[in-house]
């Protein structure tokens, strides 16, 4: 058997190799014609390489007709031309926007008006379907939607609008994730201290598949150290996203501060503030729904869960810095070791309200390792990065300024980080 197949193969191989045929001089021509428009034919069935003649590969697509294949992204090139098409004069697009009852997400949805706004006061209430939100039964799903806040749209621009908004039940009380009714009746009784606030937010980027942004899909990529405040393809993840969620805010018209990459790779950071009293809940929250949508617009998703990675990796906060006009002044030092005085007999007080899982999500971040305080204890110190409380060491030199709180995570409620700092520091509750 072996010798027979052998002697089949050597005879095969001594064979001369046919003519070209006529197919293949017209296959020939047609490789040219096709190469000429930009494709690429196969070779005939009589040619050596045995594949269909009228099989066509289109040359390599760019990122834009790729992206038109991909549900998730969408071209943009078709989406210009629809939005370059002029708006009419006497409409506008306003977007209200609001807290669902997870009390870490926002929702949205766009109206038309006839007449541009000068203040969020202008705005009709709305309303919608609160069953869809986790805020309401489906039997009496209206929730209201109260515009307390309003921005530039940094997405359809002109004089179209982002709307924030409070929630509120049918009954006109509020939802239980409108933290902010109660932020705005403590700020009434602590207005004559003039709070400010600072918030640094971190996130992380990740892939649609829940991955981090960058990070090799079968491993991990090198230990922390390169990556905080990092430069370099191989170093930062994702700064286009970053760059124009700061260049959106900017127009906006939030007080963005800042940013920076952060300790873990795909891990970004921005500053909103300084920001007296409410109004750093409503930018918090407004500089979150754009960022989510910037990131949408370049495929990737934005995860506030306060430690996205286990193992040896930083996890993510919402370092508050807060002063009060006392603390500002020359001397002010004595106020702040007073409220740190104050912060430290409402230590679980202040834990459950830093996440919305009332100290849950926290457990997972405050563990005392990777730059953070053990959310059992309390702790305060000079530049001291694993303390509860933080006093910046100019601050301590200067003898005046502001105190760090970082234990709020990354997915908390600004308004209920705020007006659990003002009831203990400013009102003594």
């Amino acid at each position: 058997m072996k010798s027979y197949t052998t002697a089949i193969f050597k005879k095969c191989r001594s064979k001369k190799r046919a003519k070209p045929s006529v197919f293949d001089e017209r296959s020939k021509r047609h490789q040219e014609n096709f190469s000429e428009r930009g494709l690429v034919s196969f070779p005939s069935p009589d040619s050596d390489t045995v594949a269909s003649s009228f099989t066509l590969r289109p040359k390599k697509k760019s990122p834009e007709d790729m992206a038109a294949l991909d549900p998730g992204n969408l071209c943009k090139q078709t989406l210009k031309k629809y939005m370059s098409l002029p708006q009419p004069k006497d409409k506008i697009q306003c977007t209200y926007v609001w807290i669902d009852g997870t009390g870490e997400n926002v929702r949205s949805k766009t109206k038309t008006l006839d007449f541009v706004p000068k203040q969020a006061s202008d705005l009709p209430i709305w309303d919608y379907d609160g069953s869809s939100t986790y805020q309401s039964e489906g039997s009496n799903s209206d929730v209201y939607l109260y515009p307390v806040s309003m921005y530039k749209d940094p997405f359809r621009g002109g004089d179209n609008k982002l709307v924030l908004c409070e929630t509120y039940r049918f009954n006109k009380k509020p939802t239980d994730t409108n933290k902010r009714h109660s932020l705005v009746q403590a700020m009434e009784k602590a207005k004559e201290f003039i709070p400010w606030f600072g918030l640094e937010q971190e996130y992380t980027l990740l892939d649609t598949d829940g991955y981090p942004f960058g990070w090799p899909k079968n491993g991990f990529p090198g230990p922390q150290g390169p990556y905080y405040c990092g430069v370099g393809a191989t170093k930062a993840y994702g700064r286009d996203i970053v760059e124009a969620h700061y260049r959106a805010c900017m127009y906006a018209g939030i007080n963005i501060s800042g940013t920076n990459a952060e300790v873990m790779p795909a891990q970004w950071e921005f500053q909103v503030g300084p920001c007296e009293g409410v109004s750093i809940g409503d930018e918090v929250w407004m500089s979150r729904f754009i960022l989510h949508q910037v990131a949408e617009e370049f495929g990737v998703a934005v995860s506030f869960d306060p430690k996205p990675m286990p193992g040896n990796w930083n996890g993510a906060g919402a370092h508050t810095n807060f002063s009060t006009k006392q603390m500002r002044e020359p001397n002010g030092i004595k106020y702040i070791e007073e409220a740190i005085e104050r912060l430290s007999r409402q230590h679980a007080r202040h834990i459950q309200a830093y996440d919305p899982k009332q100290g849950k999500d926290n457990e997972r971040r405050l563990t005392g390792q990777h730059e953070t305080s053990s959310i059992h204890d309390f702790s305060a110190g000079v530049a001291n990065r694993g303390a509860s409380i933080r006093i910046p060491r100019q601050v301590n030199e200067k003898k005046m300024g502001y105190l760090e709180d970082r234990r709020p995570s990354s997915n908390c409620d600004p308004y209920a980080v705020a007006d659990v700092m003002i009831r203990t520091i400013c009102l003594n509750e």
